[in-house]
């Protein structure tokens, strides 16, 4: 029987919450030339001299708010997503995990991976919108790895998957554990990308904040794009009315980024009134510090301090059974 190899990919955790440990993850992150985009020169000066010897210290106090006595949720979200898939797929097929920085690395489950001599593998980076900081740079990761084998089997990769319907009934699965009519609003909030990741996309008559996703989708590998049609599908099938719910980017590093900002989009609905509001994660499939602490705390203190009373997180899909099924049939129907 001819053996299939699946590679799930996310993308990775420090060790611990210590210093070192969050250094040198930060330090593999921010070097990566998909994530920040300038010359190499100018990048190594501006992430080992200005960024990681600073930023290690503040995000190393984030990492301990997020860290459980078994280790890292995205680690062991993952993990556990792992297990469950490979029991769905059953015998013909092997499934292995892997983290674009740090353990285990890309490099090292493909090297056993390649010791296995699969017929073909299968490889799914689990970000549901494509960008190249995420999806892009883990492709290429693998690419660079398998290039070396002298023995290439059949490859297939998955970019994107924000359109399945499996990934978007996870999502409305989870929608189900709150009342929606009970909040004043909705919020789907997405992880940023500087403005000028989505200028390099070349797509005709757009420049990231100044044109209308909210209306076309004109290009399948435009993030902004997979953001606004993966919020436009989920509203559908919860039934929101327009004014019920709105868009949001988080995790900016400066006010290049793509707007609306969720951190001020929080702000002015706690001052408009809102004192109830519900947020969605789209972009993250495993909770992870951007979804516990950046906003299960910090946009529920900013709501708060602005006049809010209270912020729900709608919970990532982990390792929920509909989220299983839904990679499983998105493997089998390739």
């Amino acid at each position: 029987m001819k053996k299939t190899g699946v590679l799930l990919i996310n993308l990775g955790t420090p060790n611990s919450p210590r210093v070192l440990h969050v250094g040198l993850y930060l330090f593999a992150f921010l070097n990566d030339s998909r994530v920040i985009d300038i010359p190499k020169i100018l990048r190594w000066f501006l992430v080992n001299i200005l960024i990681v010897p600073f930023r290690m210290f503040s995000s190393a106090k984030e990492y301990k708010k997020l860290w459980t006595k078994e280790g890292s949720p995205l680690l062991l979200h993952s993990q556990e997503f792992k297990v469950k898939v490979q029991a769905e797929l059953g015998e013909n097929y092997r499934v292995h995990l892997a983290m674009r920085y740090n353990e285990p690395s890309i490099k090292e489950v493909l090297n056993s991976m390649e010791k296995e001599q699969y017929y073909e593998i299968i490889v799914l980076p689990l970000y549901p919108q494509y960008a190249s900081s995420s999806n892009g740079t883990a492709i290429e990761e693998v690419m660079r790895t398998i290039s070396k084998w002298w023995v290439i089997p059949n490859i297939k990769i998955i970019s994107k998957f924000f359109e399945d319907e499996g990934y978007l009934e996870s999502i409305i699965s989870r929608a189900k554990e709150f009342d929606l009519d009970s909040y004043d609003h909705i919020l789907f909030s997405y992880h940023g990308l500087p403005t000028r990741h989505i200028d390099k996309c070349k797509i005709e008559n757009c420049s990231a904040n100044s044109c209308d996703c909210s209306k076309v989708n004109k290009n399948s590998y435009c993030y902004k794009s997979n953001c606004y049609h993966t919020t436009y599908k989920l509203a559908e099938k919860l039934k929101l009315e327009n004014y019920k719910y709105s868009i949001c980017f988080q995790s900016r590093l400066n006010n290049k980024w793509l707007t609306p900002f969720a951190d001020k989009e929080v702000i002015k609905l706690a001052k408009s009134g809102a004192k109830k509001i519900l947020v969605f994660s789209p972009a993250f499939v495993a909770d992870c510090l951007e979804t516990t602490v950046e906003i299960g705390e910090g946009f529920q203190e900013l709501f708060i301090d602005n006049g809010g009373v209270q912020l729900d997180l709608v919970p990532s899909l982990n390792a929920h059974p509909r989220w299983v099924k839904a990679v499983k049939d998105i493997i089998l129907n390739l």
